[in-house]
């Protein structure tokens, strides 16, 4: 299983700053709490072409991935059409999918909700304990609609059936004051070719007219605890002393 997880919003009212996401957050929050991590996240607008050319290439990614939004009734709704172009099936009346909806909204269920039933073919629902209009699953892809209270409970139960809870990584911090990257290149390459599988990162900044160089490790405790009392020594060989020290927990 692929520890990392794709996570696609639609909707145009974001990238024209009428909403804010909440999707990305608390998606990259559930994944981390069962060892799993963001792999790419993407914006798009309720534009077809641009859905399905980005469909298309979520399809054909390793990792599985999260879409949010679109999933309604309106003119704007096309996530369910573009997935299926994208995935090369038709677009057909889901029979489970038309039960849960006749059952729970009854008679009001035509002429609009009941559009919600046509799903790509090949998919399976996905469970809504809110209004039971369910998401669905095609290929390596999860649908669930825009509404936030609906698409939490809805991904953690995908999380559960589908994604095994995974050690999860440790990581650790270190603030350097007065220091500029340029002069912690050598130390840094050296130590990512001896600790290839530990991920390093380097941000710089400046606070007060002072330059400062964070430095970050992640992996898991079995690589991470050798590595990180290596690059305290290398830092400490080469006159450097952490202004902030934030040890990972092993």
């Amino acid at each position: 299983m692929n520890p990392a997880i794709g996570i696609l919003v639609i909707g145009t009212e974001i990238l024209l700053g009428k909403r804010e996401d909440r999707h990305f957050v608390r998606s990259r929050q559930q994944l981390r709490d069962r060892g799993y991590e963001a792999a790419w996240c993407l914006i798009l607008p309720d534009r077809r072409e641009e859905m399905v050319q980005q469909l298309r290439w979520a399809f054909h990614q390793d990792s599985p991935f999260f879409s949010f939004g679109g999933l309604g009734t309106t003119p704007d709704d096309l996530t369910r059409g573009c997935a299926a172009e994208a995935a090369g099936v038709p677009l057909v009346r889901h029979a489970y999918a038309e039960k849960l909806i006749r059952e729970h909204f009854g008679s009001e269920a035509e002429p609009v909700r009941i559009r919600m039933a046509d799903l790509p073919e090949t998919s399976t629902t996905i469970p809504n304990p809110i209004n039971q209009v369910p998401g669905f699953q095609l290929e390596n892809g999860f649908f669930f609609p825009g509404f936030p209270e609906m698409a939490a409970p809805m991904a953690t139960w995908v999380l559960e059936q589908h994604f095994p809870r995974r050690e999860i990584p440790s990581q650790g911090r270190i603030l350097l004051d007065g220091v500029r990257e340029s002069q912690l290149v050598n130390l840094m390459e050296n130590f990512c070719t001896s600790h290839p599988a530990v991920e390093f990162s380097s941000l710089p900044s400046m606070k007060n007219d002072t330059y400062q160089v964070e430095l970050g490790l992640r992996g898991m405790p079995g690589v991470l605890l050798p590595a990180w009392a290596d690059l305290l020594a290398g830092l400490e060989d080469c006159g450097y002393f952490p202004g902030i020290l934030e040890s990972p927990s092993f």
